[in-house]
Formats: C-alpha cells, structure tokens, sequence
C-alpha cells in the first residue's frame, strides 16, 4: 500500500482545512487508516483513526474539532480540522494497517505504511 498524504497548508486560527490521504497499491476499505502529527520539537502523537474502515476513533484531545471520514470508492480517508489553533501546527502523516487492534489504534508501530506527510501552519 502506497499512501499520499496532501491538503496541508498556511491558515489562520480559527480557520479550517481538510487533509487527505490517498492510498494506492491494493484495495484497503477495510484497513485501519490513522492520523498523526508531529510539532516541532515534539514527538509524533495520533490524532485519529478510520478503525477498520469503518469506526472513526478521536482522541478527546481534539474531539469536536477534528473529523475523519472516508470514501472507498476513491481509496481515500479524509481529516476534516477546524476551529484550527496555533497549536495544530505540525507535519500530518496518515499511515495504514490492516492488523491493528482497538488496543494498539493509537500507536505507531501498529501502522506499516506511512504517507510522506503534510504540513499545517496555523498563525494566530
């Protein structure tokens, strides 16, 4: 599975942005695709999963703000952010695995592909 993470950009606060991620390679609706961002300075952190293909898992930490859907037809998940701070300024990667568990959703190493990422500036 090849994975092309895109959408990102310079916004202000407040404002919104949608990232996709788009995989390639074979068909992967029932696989669990996830977000992750990486601020500078800090370490990787999830912000979200399409578990299974089917059941969006949002941290509280951003739940109310971030959304995540997805469109089979066009091997595509989607992180839809609003309500942006300065704060969500970061490099987005999605990443995918059709092995993970509710258990281990969240973490990294549950994911054996990764998009090259994108990047989100917010301003204030």
């Amino acid at each position: 599975v090849q994975l092309q993470a895109c959408g990102g950009g310079l916004v202000q606060a407040g404002g919104s942005l949608r990232l996709s991620c788009v995989a390639s390679g074979r068909t992967f609706s029932t696989y669990t695709v996830a977000w992750f961002r990486q601020a500078p300075g800090a370490e990787r952190e999830f912000v979200g999963a399409n578990f299974r293909g089917a059941y969006p898992t949002i941290p509280d930490s951003v739940k109310g703000r971030l959304t995540i859907s997805r469109d089979n037809a066009k091997n595509t998940v989607y992180l839809q952010m609003n309500s942006l701070r300065p704060e969500d300024t970061a490099v987005y990667y999605c990443a995918a695995s059709s092995t993970v568990i509710s258990s281990n959703v969240a973490s990294q190493t549950a994911y054996p592909y990764w998009g090259q990422g994108t990047e989100v500036t917010v301003s204030s």
